[in-house]
């Protein structure tokens, strides 16, 4: 009676919704199955998108067609571009959301997008025959049979929380656990583990002093995550606080250690080293006597408010006596304590780069499932997932993978795939080896395309790609060309504390100096201000620091790509079914066993494998004739 699927996402996380949504725009017909269908997108820790490197992915998703940016900019209260102060390779987009109306957003999407069906239920196995899914099993006994599988059940999978010496099974808090696809999966030969995250108090903002806390406003200028012109917020902005623990804190907290989960031996699990609870912040960083943290609102009008910096497993009592030492926090109440988590992930180099499971066929990973933290990870894995099993579903051969000089999506799941994760994996743009050509800004100029030529973004996203390619290429060709007296910029360049002219130089000659922007040179030179006036008002501000950017970093971008050229050319070498690793003495006993766990597909991949020296790989280059 049920239809057959081209693919069945589990789970409706960000990771499941952004999986769903590629699939079905590419053509698939997909169904998506979630425990509650209230809770697509949910974000189940703070309510914000983005962050260093975290922003650049959402641009990432959204310049090959996803949503998370899309979504997060809908439901926007207040946006902020981190690290300003550092060069544009480190610039990093970041939203505070309205956490009920980035779900509500998720679900209107899902709802009009052809090509998927919806269906709440648990399932509780996957069809399996000959080492390949078929399809999923659901709680209340239906069977739906598909091509392909991807399983997105973030901390669902034998979920437990702990709130001091309380115990409760479930993925998210009122929300039940998933259980028996770990076991199954097992069985047919996976290596699972344990991994811990937590989430802080929620506190009502009735009482909270905010006199006490020091404001933190979004920026003035309008910004967004989405290349896609009309996806501005029209929610209320509101602002962020801060404040700050203290050693009267630290003391309170600390009563509390002899009877935490954390350190009485309850939880086994490695957390997220850089998202640490605040026991463990107490305990690593034992010589601090306070640690920054931010009160953030979960939406527009609501007065609850998420303490970011203050996750916590202690007893609950605890955590109250601790949050009344804080300053402006004396006489808070709180909606609910903060928790831990303990969930089922499973070893990611057992994926391909295409994040389908080397065990059974057409079957893909993505999420937390893959021993990442974060909803920006997630979501992009969903989408690869989403693209790379429409692929497989289609019998089409292709496979859709990004390299790491093209997206800290690559990146992110070369890392998994290729090195593992002992520790929730979290992304940094120390991560990247190219960060310059990773930046926020040229996402789409990165994806954009590649992902239009597979059918995913749209001709729209093209037309603007196109429109932003050739304007900024018209403003570098006219600040080569275009001359500047002494007298017309002379007093900007005082004001700005660079030397003066003493003859006419080109335009471009000006911009190269880092205290100056073009934003400075429109307001004292009316011929270019004229000539930008070409740019559409609403992408002036992306497509004139995009010229900026393109002009002042010229030097370092080229050096950066001839790097990465270099070093890709290792990934062009082919080593997959070549080797009999186990037979090769030559190389170390640790290279053996990585390489034959792992089966890098090409020496690029090799290269990069924990273990592996140099010598190991001259070995296997001498060996292919090289």
């Amino acid at each position: 009676m049920m239809p057959f699927y081209d693919v069945i996402v589990v789970g409706g996380g960000h990771a499941g919704c952004e999986a769903a949504a590629a699939a079905a725009n590419l053509g698939s017909k997909t169904l998506l199955i979630t425990m509650d269908m209230t809770k697509y997108g949910q974000m189940s820790c703070n309510p914000a998108m983005g962050g260093i490197a975290k922003g650049q992915i959402v641009r990432e998703i959204d310049a090959l067609g996803g949503y998370s940016g899309i979504i997060a900019d809908k439901t926007t209260i207040q946006f902020r571009m981190l690290n300003r102060s550092k060069g544009p390779a480190m610039w990093s987009p970041r939203s505070q959301n309205d956490r009920f109306r980035f779900t509500e957003e998720w679900r209107h999407i899902l709802e009009k997008t052809d090509n998927l069906d919806l269906w709440q239920d648990a399932v509780i196995s996957l069809i399996i025959e000959d080492k390949k899914v078929k399809g999923v099993r659901t709680k209340i006994g239906i069977e739906f049979e598909s091509n392909t599988v991807i399983l997105t059940n973030g901390t669902f999978l034998n979920g437990l929380m702990h709130i001091g010496s309380a115990k409760m099974k479930g993925g998210r808090i009122g929300e039940a656990a998933a259980y028996n696809i770990t076991e199954q999966l097992f069985d047919h030969g996976f290596k699972t583990g344990r991994l811990k995250t937590g989430t802080p108090v929620r506190i009502d903002g009735r009482t909270i002093d905010f006199s006490k806390l020091t404001e933190q406003e979004g920026d003035g200028e309008s910004a967004m995550f989405s290349y896609l012109p009309g996806t501005e917020s029209q929610l209320k902005k509101r602002s962020c606080w801060i404040t700050h623990t203290s050693k009267d804190v630290h003391s309170e907290l600390e009563k509390g250690f002899d009877v935490s989960p954390m350190f009485d031996g309850t939880i086994q699990a490695a957390g997220p080293r850089y998202c640490p609870s605040i026991e463990s912040k107490l305990v690593t960083f034992a010589e601090k006597e306070k640690h920054q943290l931010f009160l953030e609102p979960e939406g527009e009008n609501t007065i609850e408010f998420y303490l970011n910096g203050f996750s916590s497993s202690l007893p609950w009592d605890v955590q109250l006596k601790g949050l009344h030492k804080i300053s402006g926090l004396e006489n808070a109440k709180i909606f609910r304590p903060g928790y831990a988590i303990e969930y089922d992930y499973f070893e990611p180099t057992q994926l391909y780069h295409t994040l389908e499971t080397k065990f059974i066929k057409n079957l893909f990973f993505a999420g937390q499932i893959n021993g990442t933290t974060g909803y920006e990870e997630a979501g992009a894995q969903g989408i690869m997932a989403g693209i790379n099993a429409h692929l497989k579903a289609s019998e089409s051969g292709e496979s859709f993978i990004l390299q790491r000089n093209e997206a800290y999506i690559g990146v992110l799941i070369d890392d998994l795939v290729t090195k593992g994760v002992d520790e929730p994996y979290r992304m940094f743009t120390s991560r990247a080896e190219f960060r310059i050509l990773l930046r926020q800004d040229n996402a789409d100029f990165r994806l954009t395309e590649k992902s239009f030529k597979l059918g995913l973004a749209s001709e729209q996203r093209m037309k603007l790609l196109t429109e932003k390619y050739e304007l900024i290429k018209e403003i570098i060709s006219y600040t080569r060309d275009f001359s500047v007296k002494p007298k017309f910029v002379n007093e900007l360049l005082v004001r700005k504390g660079t030397t003066e002219l003493k003859q006419g130089v080109k335009l471009i000659d000006i911009i190269l100096r880092p205290q100056i922007t073009i934003f400075d040179l429109i307001d004292v030179i009316t011929p270019f201000k004229n000539f930008l006036d070409k740019v559409p008002e609403e992408r002036k501000t992306e497509i004139i620091q995009g010229a900026e950017i393109a002009i002042k970093y010229e030097g370092y971008i080229n050096r950066e790509q001839s790097l990465a050229e270099k070093l890709g050319k290792y990934d062009e070498i082919k080593i997959e079914n070549k080797f009999n690793y186990e037979q090769i003495k030559s190389i170390s006993t640790e290279a053996r066993q990585k390489l034959t766990n792992i089966q890098p597909k090409t020496i690029g991949q090799a290269k990069r494998i924990p273990g592996v020296s140099p010598s190991d790989i001259n070995v296997l280059l001498v060996m292919m004739g090289r």
